[in-house]
């Protein structure tokens, strides 16, 4: 939970908008938590992902990757059990994470 909540507040750094922890353990063999959230540009989703990344280096958690960075609008960030979803708001209301995961309880982001 930890990281969920270092990376959701890395992401509120960089203006992210709707920060959403969601705990999908017990329906998720591949993960704990997904942190969802989203930027109004591809630019800012870049530094929503950069700002997350620098959090992660400083403390020196592991990184397993990142995908969909160059196009910036749904950026994966493994962070093993914790996966964060940084979406440009288009995409964001298109996949709809949080009703593809109803049943997973929303934790506050402290």
């Amino acid at each position: 939970m930890e990281i969920a909540q270092l990376a959701a507040t890395a992401a509120e750094e960089k203006k992210a908008q709707d920060v959403t922890v969601l705990d999908i353990r017990g329906l998720s063999v591949f993960a704990d938590y997904f942190v969802v959230c989203h930027g109004n540009s591809q630019t800012q989703v870049q530094a929503i992902v950069n700002g997350i990344k620098e959090k992660v280096a400083e403390l020196n958690l592991p990184l397993k990757g990142i995908e969909g960075y160059q196009d910036a609008r749904w950026v994966l960030i493994d962070l093993g059990d914790v996966v964060v979803h940084v979406f440009h708001k288009d995409e964001r209301e298109f996949y709809g994470l949080e009703r593809l995961w109803g049943d997973a309880q929303q934790v506050q982001v402290q």
